[in-house]
């Protein structure tokens, strides 16, 4: 038989042709460069986009302030791969502002206020400027989304904000599949008392509610950052070990097992080499599900405060800390983390129905 006409290569043709899954793909290879990279495209690339402005806080979509930076004397040894992970150690001051002027030697400077209030008038010796050149700390700055309750540039806290989103289904699934994996081989393959045992322990954490295990977890293990991704991660491999142990009760029936029994090969060989390649679809699927609902479970968790804790950047935390604004008059700070959520759980559901379509053999 050619490689063209291969089990898998025909599914990847069905799989190119559906247009819902190639464009899903796209979307989530977007966001995950955009995640990878976020402090290189952000306009704040400050660690966790933390720069706050209280003066300008809530301002909407493409405003635009006079902002003076007053560099500091603290030199960063900061090499690339911190900025890349972990943002810029920013040190200097910024300071929105309304006017300016040199005086005496002086940069004198009104800072901006909002509701048509007159801010207060400082200087700054033009000694704190190398060189005395002013001019090149003085620009405009655009908040393409505007800025969220702290005065923070919210387009860059939405950018970071997905890392957490992202990162949590590949960490989350890979916990849930060396999980699942481990216990629905044992109970499939081995049978009797083991298959019982691990049923047992199955339908009781199948019993508990998602999220209530997970907050039961998350305090367990305490707040923070690895603490969400492990208990996402250790909720999640009950439908993992359900869906391999069904596929192994049929699969260890069949010839091949049967074969390599012969052999003398051991049941862990037979397990890993022979069992496992031959279910690996219906483990895609819903692999590619389990994404989605992790990014929903870490979304709710951060909502409820017992998830990425601040000021770490997480689109549950900021729906959190705006959906009042909704009745405000200001409910893009609360829809766009929110569209931005239901995007990447969109793309990932449409992947796992194409996967589910392009793997099924009989169609």
């Amino acid at each position: 038989m050619s490689n063209k006409n291969s089990l898998s290569s025909i599914a990847l043709q069905k799989f190119k042709s559906n247009f819902w899954g190639v464009f899903s793909i796209a979307i989530i290879g977007v966001i995950g460069l955009i995640a990878i990279f976020a402090y290189f495209v952000a306009p704040d690339a400050s660690k966790n986009a933390n720069q706050m402005h209280l003066s300008i806080h809530s301002k909407s979509p493409g405003f635009e302030v006079l902002m003076l930076t007053i560099p500091s004397d603290i030199e960063s040894d900061q090499n690339v791969l911190s900025q890349l992970f972990f943002g810029e150690e920013n040190t200097d001051t910024e300071i929105p502002i309304e006017t300016y002027a040199v005086v005496d030697n002086t940069l004198q400077y009104t800072e901006y206020t909002s509701d048509g209030l007159v801010g207060l008038v400082k200087q700054i010796d033009l000694d704190q400027f190398p060189n005395s050149d002013y001019k090149q700390y003085i620009g405009h700055r655009n908040f393409i989304f505007g800025t969220d309750k702290y005065g923070r540039d919210y387009l860059s806290r939405i950018l970071i904000g997905s890392r957490i989103s992202f990162f949590i289904g590949f960490i989350a699934v890979f916990i849930s599949l060396i999980v699942g994996l481990i216990m629905g081989s044992l109970a499939g393959y081995y049978g009797g008392k083991i298959d019982a045992f691990i049923m047992w322990v199955i339908n009781i954490t199948w019993s508990i509610p998602t999220l209530l295990l997970v907050i039961a977890i998350t305090l367990a293990l305490g707040k923070g950052f690895w603490q969400v991704f492990i208990a996402v991660g250790l909720t999640m491999w009950v439908e993992v070990a359900r869906v391999v142990r069904g596929q192994i009760i049929s699969a260890k029936e069949m010839q091949y097992v049967t074969a390599a029994r012969a052999l003398g090969y051991n049941d862990y060989r037979i397990i890993t080499k022979h069992i496992l390649p031959n279910i690996l679809g219906p483990l895609i699927v819903i692999s590619a599900a389990n994404f989605a609902a992790a990014i929903l479970i870490e979304s709710g968790l951060s909502f409820l405060g017992i998830g990425a804790q601040p000021p770490m950047a997480s689109w549950g935390a900021m729906i959190k800390d705006h959906y009042n604004y909704i009745i405000l008059g200001k409910p893009y700070l609360a829809l766009i983390p929110g569209i931005c959520i239901m995007v990447l759980v969109m793309a990932f559901m449409l992947i796992g129905n194409a996967l589910r379509d392009a793997l099924d053999v009989k169609a």
